[in-house]
């Protein structure tokens, strides 16, 4: 499956860094694209073992917003 999340607070390549980070660290995860320019975090996973609420919250856990 593949969901797109829109994230606020990113401004640095840093802040790319630490969320791809935080959600590679989750079970089921097969890719993570995290884009600066566009704030977004296009991420495909195994629905059977994760859902998008669960990477939602890694991400605020990260210290970012998701935007409905």
């Amino acid at each position: 499956m593949e969901q797109t999340f829109n994230i606020g607070g990113m401004s640095c390549g840093g802040c790319v860094a630490s969320v791809e980070r935080a959600v590679r660290a989750l079970p089921g995860i097969e890719a993570v694209q995290v884009d600066l320019t566009s704030s977004s975090a296009k991420v495909v996973f195994d629905a059977a073992q994760i859902d998008a609420s669960q990477i939602k919250h890694a991400i605020e856990e990260a210290g970012y917003d998701v935007l409905a």
